[in-house]
């Protein structure tokens, strides 16, 4: 008789907005007292202008997230533009904690240790996966439009890494050399004043036609809406998913992995997994169509 499938992790994945030091202790503290997360991501990974206002605060929070026996993974910037982004990222590879590569180019600095993939590194078949487990990748997560069915190709052919999908949050889409936020208060990226701080959880983007349409934060491109996939324990077992990722955003992270976690461990239907996320302040239409090979935008009931 075979065994019954490890029952999927929850990963907590790195904010990727520009929240004040105050709130990230804060939002950290209250994650490493109730939220139903093994592993916690932390660090700047979109902006490295960003880094001097929340570095001070991350050996704090790191040591309260270990103390409350979370996994702790150092996060890397997804697109580094100078040579001191490019060394901060080396030192980080040099941590003995897990790190998330962001960026092809810290490989070498990690010089072949553990390591997990965020959803910025383009991992889109068998071939680049078995690369990257080669290399020391224990966890992938892959880009955020891949379909499970294929994320379930990818586990198939690379047993010993394990598949992470991104479950909830706007979606990231591309990271830019230009700053959409400075340029919409008519500042250059050098003296952007920071202004992305001004929408916490990115700034959605309409067409000419009032149609939502996307988010920008900073330099980043994310989706208008927020993927809310809920699928059931048996789904993720069926394609060799280990891991769902959370990605933070200001409404309620406790009572997203506590639904999410009631979800994997088969004590709530995905209907009422939707039901509950959809009662929270979220910024933005809940869709996974992307999970379902369909067009992002589109919501578990259109796409039934």
């Amino acid at each position: 008789m075979n065994a019954p499938a490890p029952t999927p992790r929850l990963t907590l994945g790195p904010v990727l907005f520009h929240w004040p030091a105050e709130r990230l202790a804060d939002f950290y503290r209250r994650i490493a007292d109730e939220a139903p997360v093994e592993r916690v991501h932390v660090g700047e990974v979109v902006c490295g202008k960003r880094m001097p206002f929340s570095d001070p605060c991350w050996p704090d929070v790191i040591e309260r997230l270990e103390r409350a026996g979370k996994e702790v993974v150092l996060a890397t910037l997804a697109l580094p533009a100078t040579v001191r982004e490019r060394r901060s990222i080396a030192e980080l590879c040099g941590d003995d904690r897990m790190v998330e590569v962001n960026d092809i180019t810290a490989l070498p600095a990690r010089s072949g240790r553990p390591f997990v993939t965020g959803p910025f590194l383009n991992v889109y078949n068998e071939a680049t996966a078995r690369f990257l487990a080669a290399k020391g990748a224990r966890t992938i997560c892959p880009p955020v439009e891949l379909s499970l069915a294929a994320i379930g190709g990818m586990a198939a052919a690379c047993p010993e890494v394990g598949f992470e999908l991104f479950a909830f949050g706007r979606l990231p889409l591309a990271i830019s050399g230009r700053c959409y936020h400075a340029r919409l208060h008519g500042l250059h990226k050098d003296s952007c004043q920071f202004t992305c701080e001004q929408d916490p959880d990115g700034l959605a983007v309409d067409t000419l036609d009032n149609q939502a349409f996307l988010a920008i934060n900073g330099v980043q491109t994310l989706s208008n809406q927020v993927q809310a996939f809920c699928p059931e324990p048996r789904v993720l077992a069926a394609h060799k998913v280990a891991r769902l990722r959370l990605s933070p955003h200001t409404c309620d992270m406790v009572a997203v992995a506590e639904a999410y976690r009631a979800l994997l461990d088969g004590r709530k239907e995905p209907a009422a997994v939707r039901a509950a996320l959809s009662a929270l302040d979220l910024p933005g239409e809940m869709v996974e169509g992307y999970a379902h090979a369909r067009p992002g935008w589109m919501t578990e009931a259109a796409i039934d």
